[in-house]
């Protein structure tokens, strides 16, 4: 997969993206990672990439040449069509599911704005999709297009060590979140690890992570569970969690 950047600030993307999965993935040949700067294709001594908005009101907004001058650079630089992606707090959430879309694809271009953001015309006419990663506002999309060169690189074959790791992680499968984990010691000041994972029961531990999984979806994220939608098996998995959550809180108060 070929992700490229268009970023006032592309040394910041490479640092981020040179660490843990997204380095390994780089290094065995499955992600291949490169950064733009629009100012490299601004006009001037100044190389200018911002100006005052139209109207009135604070802060700058980035100018359509650069960016798009930069864009046509990018989508140059490899054969593979690849849908640019506008990272910015007015874009679709993002998910797993979307994570799992974009994963499958060979290229994307990824458009980080800053200041006020990018002019609405190129936006308009340049820009396939438009991605949140929350309802809260950053300098620049830097940390978002990190964000997203992270989930995606995670999904590709070969980055993880073991790949069933990405298969039982949170919203993946049916949603759920991911059931908790524990490792050694067994015995701590802290508390002791649940006997059923150190019971050797692989059948029971199966019972007790999928449990785990359905309670704190439903204590945690009760929007990801649709309990109608849910087997026998696991409404009654749901019921034993809440009675003795229950019954925890009863005890404690």
């Amino acid at each position: 997969m070929r992700i490229d950047v268009i970023s006032l600030f592309p040394e910041f993307i490479a640092q981020c993206a040179g660490f843990g999965v997204v380095g390994r993935a780089q290094e065995r040949g499955l992600l291949s990672l490169q950064g733009w700067n629009p100012r490299d294709h601004a006009q001037g001594g100044y190389r200018r990439v911002d100006d005052r908005p139209f109207g009135g009101g604070p802060g700058m907004v980035m100018m359509i040449e650069p960016l798009q001058a930069c864009l046509a650079a990018a989508r140059a630089a490899d054969t593979q069509p690849a849908a640019v992606i506008y990272l910015t707090p007015q874009g679709a959430p993002l998910t797993q599911k979307k994570v799992r879309e974009l994963a499958a694809r060979p290229r994307l271009i990824l458009l980080c704005g800053r200041y006020e953001g990018i002019d609405e015309r190129l936006v308009a006419t340049e820009v396939d999709e438009e991605i949140s990663i929350g309802d809260y506002v950053l300098s620049g999309g830097e940390l978002a297009a990190a964000v997203v060169i992270d989930a995606v690189a995670r999904l590709q074959e070969g980055a993880l060590n073991d790949a069933e790791s990405a298969a039982q992680d949170s919203f993946e499968a049916d949603g759920l979140l991911d059931c908790p984990h524990y490792t050694h010691p067994a015995s701590h000041v802290l508390g002791d690890v649940p006997a059923v994972l150190r019971s050797g029961d692989h059948a029971a531990i199966a019972r007790w992570r999928r449990q785990q999984a359905l309670g704190r979806t439903w204590l945690r994220r009760p929007d990801l569970l649709n309990e109608e939608g849910l087997s026998k098996a696991d409404r009654a998995l749901l019921q034993a969690f809440r009675h003795e959550w229950e019954a925890a809180g009863q005890k404690q108060g």
